[in-house]
């Protein structure tokens, strides 16, 4: 399926796995796909960020939806917790960097494979490329395959955004058309 995929649609996937390995994900979800897409510098992208996707916007959510928020120096400075003595404390006993990665939340190592919802944007993005009778898959396409597959993380964050999918939807395809 890749051979048709253009170096925009084969770098937002390349992007995608680089976030889900940030995120210390053990899977590629329709989130990281999103990420890979406002990663890019493309029309597609220009839409997305017209309607407040951002990356930094979109991890925060992401994060707050699957626990993986960093603490709250302020909140807990308030019960009489120093989060920087904290981590003084421990780079000293156990190295510098020692917090970064929780236990068990490690990067993961190799091939992180993709969720099943996350197969089914990128074939429909062949499809949606097809419809528009395109010859290859635009970073567009997967954009599109994200909207038309219509749920999981991604599309949680567009619809808690209040951005209409079918206006998205049409920005992107004159986007293309471009």
């Amino acid at each position: 399926m890749f051979e048709r995929f253009t170096e925009d649609a084969r770098q937002v996937v390349v992007r995608a796995q680089e976030e889900a390995r940030r995120l210390h994900s053990d899977h590629i979800g329709t989130e990281h796909l999103l990420l890979g897409l406002l990663d890019q510098d493309s029309p597609t992208a220009a839409v997305l960020a017209r309607h407040g996707l951002t990356r930094e916007s979109t991890v925060a959510a992401v994060r707050a939806f699957t626990g993986g928020e960093a603490l709250d120096a302020a909140a807990l400075g308030t019960v009489g917790i120093d989060l920087d003595a904290v981590r003084e404390s421990v780079e000293a006993a156990f190295g510098p960097g020692a917090l970064d990665a929780p236990r068990g939340t490690r990067q993961p190592k190799g091939h992180i494979p993709f969720t099943p919802r996350a197969k089914k944007v990128l074939e429909l993005s062949l499809r949606e490329a097809l419809a528009l009778k395109s010859k290859s898959v635009a970073d567009g396409h997967i954009a599109l395959g994200l909207i038309r597959e219509g749920e999981g993380l991604a599309m949680k964050v567009v619809h808690d955004r209040g951005i209409d999918a079918g206006t998205l939807r049409e920005e992107i395809r004159t986007a293309l058309a471009s």
